[in-house]
């Protein structure tokens, strides 16, 4: 692997967008197909934040999900196949007869023969001064991800529909210590789930974040704009993501009712030659060990399309 930037004008069999767990492991699947591969990674996303991963195999003090990024670097390095380039890729077009271009800033150019989508999401987190420091450390989205760890803990769910509401109910099996925080204009949570949440005593508060205190990523209390200081352990922010499917809607790949990118049990789009992997494809089950056996099933049904007619048994 190089991350040499490759010339624009560079061709290779596939282009991954992407470089979180889905991205790489597409890239490392295509690289023992011995396949060329151009990875763009722009250094954002889930897998950069402060995370550890306590769910993925083999790592019995878990992972944090950084240094997973790394490790999976270190094991791509070998493959003279992968290039890392660090561009944002701001449009692709082509189909998979043709090949597809991908471009970047300074009309930067690539061709490849396939795509593997790996765009992840955009997390909504509450923004206050220095909020980045605090997620992966006291911030959390992902109650299966973190939430045995706060067992018994103070914990503030930030959120003004009914999956916030849901959530909350969620951590109330692991503590007793639940509020739940609107940081919204609006009220979208049912009068179900307000029932539910007022027979689990989970009080909710309609206000808005101002300011958190903490140090080294870890939160003791938020300050909301109505002059409450509420102390906690832990802040689960259930406002939402959004997928990035700009580029997939580029291509005309088509997109599921709920907005994520439609894929099959091999990772194809509706789209030949398309192939999508991760967070993106999919509105629950965020998880690495998803990810990862996602780009694996893209990048080989990737590398079969590639094949010349008289390999396929089809």
């Amino acid at each position: 692997m190089t991350t040499n930037e490759p010339a624009s004008g560079t061709s290779a069999d596939a282009i991954v967008v992407g470089g979180g767990p889905a991205g790489l492991s597409a890239a490392l699947y295509l690289a023992r197909y011995n396949r060329t591969v151009l990875v763009f990674d722009t250094g954002h996303g889930r897998s950069t934040h402060h995370q550890k991963n306590r769910n993925y195999l083999g790592f019995p003090d878990g992972i944090a999900t950084i240094g997973l990024r790394e490790l999976a670097r270190q094991q791509l390095a070998p493959y003279e196949q992968i290039k890392i380039v660090h561009h944002v890729i701001s449009r692709i077009s082509g189909d998979g007869e043709s090949g597809f271009t991908a471009q970047g800033q300074g009309d930067h150019r690539w061709h490849a023969r396939v795509v593997v989508l790996a765009t992840g999401v955009l997390d909504h987190f509450p923004h206050f001064p220095g909020w980045e420091s605090y997620v992966g450390r006291s911030m959390f989205w992902c109650i299966t991800c973190d939430g045995y760890e706060n067992r018994g803990r103070s914990i503030l769910v930030v959120g003004h529909t009914d999956a916030a509401a849901g959530e909350a109910m969620q951590l109330h099996s692991l503590t007793d210590r639940v509020q739940l925080l609107t940081n919204s204009h609006a009220d979208e949570i049912s009068p179900k789930f307000r029932k539910r949440l007022d027979n689990a005593n989970i009080p909710v508060i309609d206000d808005h974040i101002h300011e958190v205190e903490g140090d080294d990523g870890m939160m003791t209390a938020v300050n909301t704009r109505g002059g409450l200081r509420i102390e906690l352990d832990s802040l689960f922010s259930i406002q939402g993501a959004t997928p990035e499917t700009k580029l997939a809607q580029q291509l005309g790949v088509r997109l599921a009712p709920s907005g994520w990118i439609d894929v099959d049990t091999e990772q194809k789009t509706s789209v030949p030659g398309v192939y999508a992997a991760g967070d993106v494809t999919a509105l629950h089950s965020h998880q690495v060990t998803a990810a990862v056996h996602e780009g694996a099933q893209a990048a080989s049904a990737a590398n079969y399309f590639l094949y010349p007619p008289e390999l396929k048994a089809d």
